[in-house]
């Protein structure tokens, strides 16, 4: 038997319950993996509260990643003992995922947890931490070095955002913050922020092409405020979009591309190549100051995740969420 939170619905009701499943109970899959730890994403908060559609078939296990250890495999790539790590695939969507004591997934999923992380450290970053990762690489890609000139990150005081500014810094950015919760401006210049500016100066409508002001951009929000990020972006800089907080329109121009060269970039990481996942963790060993983890994160029991589902969609939380699954 095994803890696991389970997602069932039917015509009337929809539940998120913790509930003592058995092995045979799991999907089918060629690795069976006893998780360490997961993390608790927005995603999976609209999915234990049903407040988006997020899950695509019932009964389902919740949980876009997870840590863990290698029990059983008839994957040639993993031996029963390796420490892996998940992020996507649709996992916690289409498939079993992570908040739960066991997993069992298709072994391409996985990647071997790198060098010099636990499997905790691994859930810190989570998928929040490797998507910020995804962004990071995406700015480079297009150029965008420190000496261009700042590089703004939206939601920074989120999952994706503080990683993305711990990120930034390190690598000699100077990095603007912006935010809806002001109380979180000294936490943000402890991960490395130079500047803080309030979330209200880019969430309105605004011109179709602003001062220039950054050169580049990891926007988490969407809607207006990727619209008036490219709007202030410098001649030749870049915006990497991974989120959408505040919407999923984009009531935008072309102005920004094609007089001043801005570069928009998608980032997506649920299907995302695993050469790109390898490249993300191995520069997330390398590039993040782990010092900065424990700023970011806060720990959790499985059972309390259904309720801090709710504290995450109210945007009650900073940074990680760590779900420690073996209490």
């Amino acid at each position: 038997m095994f803890n696991a939170l389970l997602i069932d619905k039917n015509d009337q009701d929809y539940q998120t319950r913790l509930r003592q499943l058995q092995e045979e109970d799991l999907p089918a899959g060629d690795v069976t993996v006893a998780v360490e730890y997961s993390t608790l994403n927005y995603k999976d908060a609209l999915a234990i509260t049903g407040k988006g559609p997020v899950v695509r078939r019932f009964p389902m296990v919740p949980g876009i990643d997870f840590a863990g250890r290698v029990e059983g495999s008839d994957h040639g790539g993993f031996k029963p003992g390796d420490r892996v790590v998940l992020n996507g695939w649709g996992v916690g969507e289409k498939h079993w995922g992570g908040l739960a004591q066991r997993a069992r997934v298709s072994g391409d999923w996985l990647i071997p947890l790198p060098a010099g992380f636990d499997s905790r450290q691994a859930m810190a970053i989570g998928t929040a931490g490797y998507t910020a990762m995804l962004c990071v690489l995406a700015l480079e890609r297009q150029g965008i070095t420190p000496d261009l000139g700042e590089v703004l990150v939206t939601g920074a005081a989120g999952g994706v955002g503080s990683v993305a500014v711990a990120l930034l810094a390190k690598l000699g950015y100077r990095v603007i913050a912006s935010t809806g919760r002001p109380q979180e401006g000294e936490y943000l210049r402890q991960l490395g922020a130079a500047e803080i500016i309030d979330r209200n100066e880019l969430s309105s409508p605004g011109k179709p092409l602003a001062s220039e002001r950054w050169a580049g951009a990891i926007d988490t929000v969407g809607s207006h405020t990727l619209a008036n990020v490219c709007a202030s972006t410098r001649y030749n800089g870049a915006v990497a979009a991974c989120g959408l907080a505040q919407g999923m329109d984009l009531p935008a121009t072309v102005a920004p591309f094609i007089l001043r060269g801005v570069t928009l970039v998608g980032v997506e990481s649920v299907m995302c190549a695993r050469e790109r996942r390898l490249e993300a963790w191995q520069r997330l060993a390398e590039d993040l100051d782990i010092a900065k983890l424990e700023l970011i994160t806060r720990e959790i029991a499985l059972g309390e995740a259904i309720d801090t589902a709710g504290e995450i969609l109210a945007g009650k939380i900073r940074g990680r969420l760590v779900v420690d699954v073996n209490r």
